[in-house]
């Protein structure tokens, strides 16, 4: 890669991340750290504002903005496909959301990659599974419940449980296996983390009220699942 598509493509992610460091960079474009340090220095020049975090890495100023994004057309295809695959999930929500960003980003298209990727869209399909399970609309709430350390109260109805149960969860992480949605979260009742399927979840609300980050690593969860489909 040259350098003038090197530095639009830098641009772009340091648009896209909260903070990188040079040696991810360096890796990702396939140069050396010295060739990203003269990159950042000549975005720097252009009038880039670009923040250095030593010993963290770099981000850029908020409220900056670069010129629309061109796509590839795999990437429109790319986009297209998922969103057929969104479709057929079992989270309202997710759905929703997922259209309605989809139309923002359809509206950068060039003209011709708006009508390749309407033919594409018309040409795929994606049938749903005969396995039937509750519909759940929790998902767009707990990611946000998450990543704002909100605490959420809810009413829970395990499998095979007559009645439903309170519980006030601090949401940790969120994984979708076999079609479901699934919370792993610290549970007050407990005293401990456990899991929540998102369509046994009958009545929730997020409170105003903040918990501290438990440092729960997902990776490390997995490490040692008897199930190999579900390690990282």
């Amino acid at each position: 890669m040259s350098q003038l598509p090197r530095l639009i493509s830098i641009l772009t992610l340091l648009k896209s991340k909260r903070l990188i460091t040079g040696n991810e960079m360096a890796g990702k474009f396939g140069v050396s750290l010295r060739t990203i340090y003269r990159d950042i220095r000549k975005l720097e020049q252009a009038g880039v504002p670009i923040i250095t975090e030593e010993g963290k890495g770099y981000s850029i100023m908020d409220g900056y903005t670069v010129s629309p994004v061109q796509f590839k057309e795999e990437e429109v295809n790319a986009l297209i496909t998922a969103e057929k695959i969104v479709a057929n999930t079992k989270d309202a929500g997710l759905i929703s959301n997922f259209a309605n960003a989809l139309v923002k980003i359809k509206s950068t298209f060039r003209s011709n990659l708006q009508s390749k990727s309407e033919l594409l869209e018309s040409k795929m399909h994606v049938f749903a599974t005969k396995n039937k399970t509750i519909q759940s609309d929790a998902l767009a709430d707990m990611q946000l419940a998450m990543t704002n350390f909100s605490m959420v109260q809810m009413d829970y109805k395990k499998l095979d449980a007559q009645q439903t149960t309170a519980r006030k969860i601090e949401p940790a992480a969120i994984y979708c296996y076999d079609e479901k949605w699934i919370v792993i979260a610290w549970c007050h009742l407990r005293k401990d983390y456990r899991t929540f399927r998102m369509d046994r979840i009958k009545k929730y609300q997020v409170l105003t009220e903040k918990f501290k980050d438990r440092g729960f690593d997902l990776r490390e969860y997995f490490s040692s699942c008897p199930d190999e489909n579900m390690r990282f």
